[in-house]
């Protein structure tokens, strides 16, 4: 039977809060402030178009989606960026008020940040340094958020990614970047997390030292213009969700924007994770800010609450988020692909049946049990870290001898690779 997304009630509210964005436009912003606008707040949950530009050669994280100036993070401060179903006058006046009591959050991390600037810790040894000791080799990529270089420490020879960033007075990416900055700066004892060596903050720059990482699994997949091997996301698998596990437990964290982007290789086969801009402390195990991610890997729970007066949420989102992002790299291509925008994707999300892998496709039992348990609808249902990781798909990449960092040169040293699920071992 054929899909009619036009007529579901879903569709007519998305439709209806459009209006509603479109009407508080043109009315001037009267009550929000200069640095937010309606176009800002509905394009965090765009998907990227193909051809946007990105920092290539290497990443890192994080590359911010703007420029941005730390010192301004006190004071009266704009809207969260919020997914379409918000954008009402109750939840609106609730998010306003989680802006004002995070200021003083935003201010403490700062203030921590800031004392920190200058000091770079590489191999657990603590250096005071200077923007000056870096000889810069060459130019990794660009944005708009500024320019990454590869660069040299030059007492100790250390090679590094390092971002170099403009100060201006956007105040939402103040938060992105001091929130990034303090989880990576904390998550030093974590192996899959990328690691951040220190930062300097000068009257006009952020410069940001980062490990060296080759590419992104998102770029990696359109390098391949096909399928990742099961084997590669076992390992990828394990590193996120231990990942994402420390980030709860210890750091007491939600990443928020779990994606093949944000997952990092390097030419030693290592998998990490990046990019905690939007990351968010749990309350009692909850989140209770709503800042937004992707829409199209948001889990369906964030897109329609259950209950809209009390919009919390677990870290069983960022579980769907994984599940999403195996789908894709394991078929080689977006599982709600051809949407016409991202109110087309959070339709489907909701309206559809979960994506999945079969057996038939050539994916082993564990492996589609894996992703069919983390895209369970019902978020009460899906499993949390600590599940994940006893199940077997997990237990079993946890030991396997897989040899990701041969693959990635082969991958990386071919014009084109179409058989690149050919002749894969696993020992």
């Amino acid at each position: 039977m054929e899909r009619q997304v036009s007529s579901s009630p879903l569709h007519q509210r998305i439709l209806d809060f459009e209006a509603r964005i479109r009407k508080w436009r043109l009315s001037g912003f009267r009550n929000v402030a200069s640095t937010t606008t309606v176009e800002n707040t509905v394009r965090i949950l765009r998907r990227p178009p193909e051809n946007q530009t990105r920092a290539s050669g290497c990443h890192t994280s994080p590359m911010p989606r703007r420029i941005m100036n730390l010192d301004v993070v006190n004071g009266k401060q704009a809207l969260r960026r919020r997914p379409p179903h918000e954008w009402n006058g109750g939840l609106l006046q609730h998010a306003t008020a989680n802006r004002y009591s995070d200021s003083a959050e935003v201010q403490r991390r700062y203030e921590e940040i800031k004392a920190r600037s200058g000091k770079l810790t590489i191999q657990g040894v603590e250096y005071s340094a200077h923007v000056s000791d870096l000889d810069s080799m060459h130019e990794l990529g660009f944005g708009t958020c500024g320019h990454v270089f590869k660069m040299r420490y030059k007492p100790t020879g250390h090679i590094m990614a390092v971002k170099q960033m403009a100060r201006t007075s956007n105040k939402d990416e103040n938060k992105r970047v001091i929130m990034d900055l303090d989880v990576v700066l904390r998550s030093h004892d974590c192996p899959h997390i990328v690691r951040c060596f220190g930062c300097f903050i000068t009257e006009c720059d952020v410069w940001v030292c980062m490990e060296l990482m080759a590419t992104c699994l998102e770029k990696l997949s359109k390098r391949l213009k096909g399928p990742i091997p099961e084997p590669i996301l076992g390992k990828m698998a394990v590193s996120v969700v231990k990942a994402l596990d420390y980030l709860k437990d210890v750091q007491g964290i939600i990443h928020r924007d779990v994606k093949p982007s944000n997952m990092l290789l390097d030419w030693n086969g290592t998998i990490k994770l990046c990019d905690f801009g939007i990351s968010g402390r749990l309350v009692d195990s909850k989140a209770k800010t709503r800042t937004a991610g992707c829409a199209a890997y948001m889990a369906p729970e964030r897109i329609d609450p259950p209950d809209p007066t009390r919009p919390d949420y677990d870290i069983r989102a960022d579980v769907w988020s994984l599940g999403i992002s195996l789908v894709e790299l394991a078929m080689g291509r977006f599982p709600y692909d051809g949407c016409n925008g991202e109110f087309e994707i959070l339709s489907r999300i909701l309206s559809e049946t979960s994506p999945q892998l079969l057996p038939d496709q050539g994916f082993s039992e564990m492996f589609c049990d894996f992703v069919g348990q983390c895209l369970t609808k019902d978020y009460r249902q899906r499993p949390k870290y600590k599940k994940l990781l006893e199940h077997p798909f997990i237990k079993y990449y946890e030991t396997a001898q897989v040899d990701v960092a041969t693959w990635f040169s082969q991958v990386m040293m071919t014009p084109s690779t179409p058989d690149a699920n050919s002749n894969f071992q696993v020992r």
